[in-house]
């Protein structure tokens, strides 16, 4: 039973338990799997292998953690867990940014900005933060450097928090605006009010665990941990190792199976040239979303405010014009399985036509 008090010679103050972390590592183990049979079975590695890649970043975090439970004075075991398990939740928020971008592709005409741009965008950002939380948390984890490294590592993982939190918001801005946009048009089928909901739920324990790391940083930013240091001043969120477990251990194994129940590309064509036409069921294989400007241009005006003050904004609306090709998504769906273009003669999808929701 956990009584708040200092273990001598722990890195974590606390004796960490023995045992659930193996029960983690086990978890994330399964969850990985099965992410990689999913990218396997729907095809859909360049929109979702990045999952079972931050199963893994947690996998080896839980694993580390366990050693160092039973050698809780060990810096390198102590600096490996931590880094490890920190840097993993942004790369879960990565894949999120992949499987917007793909429901954008899918509903081009109420997509807020070029669909691609979600991905150069967010995911430059993203590697920004990778880099901030993998450096920071390995400043703050090494009680042997000076107090003013240890305050550079706290600076750097504070700037990481913030700006996590801050991309997640507008982020989800951009997800809500697309989804006010098809309410509008009431064009919202059950496949895409699905894999919406999915990924504000992955989001919303995704921005709670990232909540609660800034307020654990936030209130320990002044402290230097060395031997004259007072245990008892301690937040609670230090001292008590449970913190740790309901707000990063179970938001995130949560988060993590979530996408795996309710894996997007269940709802979503693997093409992002297939797209949605504006009746709500008919999938066309069109020419797909082309941005034509510089990618440095796209990167710094993802919006394209400059084009749209021009007037050259969402020029190419080739879902007015395209009426020709119309075919089934390849594969998207239960619903499609075992079946190619070859065997449909009409351009309506079960999918889009509401016998597909519970999928």
């Amino acid at each position: 039973m956990e009584d708040g008090k200092y273990v001598p010679g722990s890195l974590w103050f606390y004796a960490p338990n023995k045992g659930v972390p193996v029960v983690w590592a086990f978890l994330f183990s399964v969850s990985m799997v099965w992410h990689i049979y999913q990218c396997v079975h729907y095809k859909c590695w360049k929109v979702t292998g990045i999952l079972p890649w931050s199963a893994l970043l947690f996998v080896i975090g839980y694993i580390m953690r366990e050693i160092g439970a039973y050698n809780y004075d060990n810096i390198k075991v102590f600096i490996s867990s931590l880094v490890f398990i920190y840097a993993a939740p942004p790369t879960y928020e990565l894949a999120n940014y992949f499987i917007l971008s793909r429901i954008l592709y899918y509903v081009p005409y109420n997509s807020p900005i070029h669909p691609g741009r979600v991905l150069t965008t967010f995911g430059a950002i993203s590697s920004i933060i990778e880099a901030l939380n993998g450096n920071g948390a390995a400043y703050v984890a090494n009680t042997s450097l000076s107090e003013k490294k240890q305050n550079i590592g706290k600076s750097l993982l504070k700037a990481a928090l913030v700006l996590q939190l801050v991309v997640l918001g507008l982020f989800i801005l951009l997800a809500a605006t697309f989804h006010r946009k098809c309410i509008k048009s009431k064009l919202i089928p059950s496949n895409l009010k699905a894999v919406l909901w999915t990924l504000y739920a992955s989001s919303a324990l995704i921005g709670t665990r990232t909540i609660f790391r800034t307020i654990e940083y936030f209130t320990t930013s002044n402290l230097h941990f060395d031997t004259h240091l007072d245990p008892t001043t301690l937040s609670p969120v230090l001292r008590y190792e449970w913190f740790f477990w309901v707000f990063e251990g179970v938001l995130m194994v949560i988060n993590s199976f979530l996408l795996n129940v309710r894996h997007p590309m269940r709802f979503l064509p693997r093409d992002n040239t297939i797209y949605l036409a504006e009746d709500g069921v008919t999938e066309i294989h069109g020419e797909g979303y082309a941005d034509q400007r510089k990618w440095w241009v796209t990167f710094l005006d993802p919006f394209d405010l400059v084009g749209m003050a021009k007037g050259r904004n969402m020029k190419n609306r080739f879902w007015e014009t395209h009426t020709e090709g119309k075919v089934a998504a390849e594969g998207s769906g239960s619903a499609n399985k075992g079946k190619g273009r070859e065997d449909y003669d009409i351009v309506d999808v079960e999918r889009n036509a509401g016998r597909l929701g519970s999928d």
